[in-house]
């Protein structure tokens, strides 16, 4: 097959502005060329991918990134800015999709959405976030109505933010696992991983380290500093440690080493790349039972699944963390979520797009 993928219009690939999304279109491209399909990249200008492969084409484009729904008003309207990313990639994506099979969106956003009724190629789109905004939430309802196969999602928990999905694809997500060490370091620091905002909770797994007079290795781009700012006031000196974002192979080399990743989001999750992320290298995740880290973390096998905003469950779960077998870790995700496995179901769920937009353009 030959595809076409938009990037994230929030950033640029390797900024981490984009989140988890830059982690699962680079697993996804290295699960695609492994199997010997043709791939385009449309992203934005200074973007890189970890798959240095000659075999995919990086196209760049430039403009105003746009703003991401997480922290824009559920009930706002769309905002396009001038000389805006998102319709110069996907005008690229367009152009070189006239000879590919068909295109895939990542990003979250209204536009690319919108062309899948207006276009003869096929888009599909693979959902990173639950519901986040009114407008987008109806598009997909109105597109869903005519192409119900074109969404995919992560989780089940995420897909069912939309009540109007019926029979939800499930795509999961999966990592190039050589890009992962096992690390048996059962007597390493306390780890957190996300972007540094409100919506992450990242004062809860900070409370948990000022109770146990231990130090919080964070990693990610501080998205808003106000905010980290505020969660240092609140706590002893030193207890944080910021490491700054870190591109995966620094990551894991240093994430290996904890004994336990804190994940203590305020929202759902659609998936909890971190968390898979942390499982690979042998580390076992104590998490609030929300969103898609409820249903990768297996409780008391790969870590442990806490009632959600309740600090002190993740404590008595941190002080029994190394009942965990850190190989169960790894396994988990070496049956689970490996690039091959999370391509393989991309591509079997793409094949259903692509059949469904012939069957609908046949007189």
């Amino acid at each position: 097959m030959h595809i076409v993928l938009i990037s994230t219009p929030i950033g640029f690939l390797g900024s981490g502005k984009g989140g988890g999304v830059e982690l699962t279109l680079n697993s996804l491209v290295t699960g695609l060329l492994a199997k010997g399909h043709e791939v385009d990249v449309v992203a934005p200008k200074n973007s890189k991918l970890l798959d240095a492969s000659k075999k995919v084409k990086l196209h760049f484009v430039e403009g105003n990134e746009q703003k991401s729904w997480q922290h824009i008003d559920y009930y706002s309207s769309v905002n396009i800015p001038n000389n805006s990313l998102l319709s110069g990639m996907i005008e690229k994506a367009i152009a070189i999709g006239e000879k590919a099979d068909i295109i895939l969106n990542f990003s979250y956003d209204w536009l690319p959405i919108w062309m899948t009724l207006n276009i003869n190629i096929p888009i599909a789109h693979i959902i990173s976030m639950g519901s986040e905004s009114f407008v987008i939430s109806n598009l997909i309802a109105n597109v869903y109505s005519k192409f119900p196969n074109n969404f995919a999602f992560h989780s089940k928990t995420q897909a069912y933010d939309y009540p109007f999905i019926v029979n939800p694809i499930i795509v999961g997500n999966g990592f190039n696992l050589d890009n992962y060490i096992f690390q048996d370091c059962k007597n390493g620091p306390l780890g957190w991983v996300g972007r540094v905002a409100p919506e992450k909770g990242l004062e809860d797994a900070a409370y948990v380290a000022n109770e146990l007079g231990e130090k919080l290795n964070v990693w990610g781009i501080i998205q808003d500093k106000s905010y980290a700012l505020k969660i240092e006031k609140l706590f002893s000196p030193g207890i944080l440690e910021w490491k700054g974002f870190l591109e995966t192979h620094k990551l894991q080399k240093e994430l290996g080493t904890c004994r336990a990743l804190l994940n203590t989001p305020k929202w759902n999750e659609a998936y909890g790349n971190v968390v898979v992320e942390a499982l690979a290298c042998g580390v076992p995740v104590v998490a609030y039972k929300r969103g898609g880290p409820s249903e990768i973390i297996q409780h008391g096998k790969t870590g442990f699944l806490s009632e959600p905003n309740n600090k002190e469950s993740l404590l008595r779960y941190l002080k029994i963390i190394n009942k965990i077998d850190r190989k169960d870790c790894r396994k988990w995700v070496e049956n689970n979520a490996s690039s091959n496995i999370f391509a393989s179901k991309v591509l079997n769920w793409l094949k259903t797009v692509i059949k469904e937009k012939q069957s609908q353009d046949l007189p």
